[in-house]
C-alpha cells in the first residue's frame, strides 16, 4: 500500500493512494507540451519564510503528491513515503527539532527555542522520507535517486498549480531524535522538508546558474 500520513502524532490518519496513483487525464502518454519546458526553465524556489497562506488545499496537495509518485523507480519499489503536516502538526516538528538540539548538541534552551519556528514557515510541510526496500539487484543508491526525483516532481507540480515551494534539509533532517519522533524505521532517512504555500507579492530573483560547457562532455571522454 502506498500511504500518506496526514499528521505527526496520529498515524491512523492514512490515505491509501495505491488505487489512484496511475490516475491520469484522458490524453496519450508523452504528449508534447512546450509549456512544460518553459516552466522548468523559469521555476524558482520561494523562501519558506516569505510564503503566504493559506497555501494548497487538500485536493491540490493530493495532486502534488501523486505527481511526486510518478517518477523513475527501478523495480517499482516505491522507496519513499511522505508525512504531511498542516496546522498545529507543523509545530510538533519544531518541538522535536528543539528537543533534539538540546539532547544531541547540548544546545541551550534559549537557542534551541529559536528553531521551533522552522517548521511553521510555510502553510504546509511535507516530510519526504527515503524508505528503502531490500532487493538483490537494486541498490539503495538507485532508490535514493528515485526519492530525489519525487521531491523535484512535487516542486514542479506545486509551481504548475500556482503555489510556492521550497525543498530544505538542515540539521534536523539528519537527527536520530527527529527521526524517532517521526516514528521512522531504522533504515529510513529524511530526504527533505518540502514547504508549500502561496506566492508572496515580491517575486523571487534569479540566482547564478552553472554554465552548460562546464558540466557537459560531448563524445567519449579523452578523445
Amino acid at each position: 500500500m502506498i500511504a500518506l500520513y496526514y499528521s505527526l502524532s496520529q498515524f491512523d490518519k492514512i490515505v491509501d493512494l495505491s488505487s489512484k496513483v496511475n490516475h491520469m487525464p484522458d490524453v496519450p502518454f508523452n504528449t508534447p507540451n512546450p509549456a512544460t519546458f518553459d516552466l522548468l526553465m523559469n521555476r524558482r524556489s520561494v523562501k519558506a519564510k516569505d510564503m503566504e497562506g493559506p497555501g494548497p488545499d487538500r485536493a491540490t496537495l493530493e495532486k502534488i503528491l501523486r505527481a511526486g509518485m510518478r517518477v523513475p523507480d527501478h523495480g517499482k519499489l516505491a522507496p519513499w513515503r511522505f508525512v504531511v503536516l498542516e496546522g498545529e502538526d507543523r509545530g510538533k516538528l519544531g518541538d522535536a527539532i528543539c528537543d533534539a538540539l538540546i539532547k544531541e548538541q547540548e544546545t541551550s534552551e534559549k537557542i534551541a527555542e529559536k528553531m521551533k519556528g522552522y517548521s511553521t514557515q510555510g502553510s504546509v510541510l511535507v516530510v519526504a522520507i527515503f524508505s528503502p526496500r531490500e532487493h538483490p539487484a537494486i541498490p539503495h543508491w538507485e532508490q535514493q535517486l528515485s526519492t530525489g526525483a519525487a521531491c523535484q516532481n512535487m516542486l514542479i507540480a506545486a509551481t504548475a498549480l500556482g503555489h510556492a515551494a521550497q525543498w530544505l534539509t538542515g540539521w534536523g533532517s539528519y537527527s536520530p531524535s527527529v527521526r524517532a519522533a517521526l516514528q521512522m524505521a531504522e533504515a529510513e532517512r529524511i530526504a527533505g522538508f518540502l514547504f508549500f504555500g502561496d506566492k508572496p507579492e515580491k517575486q523571487p530573483t534569479e540566482r547564478p546558474r552553472p554554465e552548460l560547457e562546464n558540466h557537459v562532455t560531448w563524445g567519449w571522454p579523452g578523445l
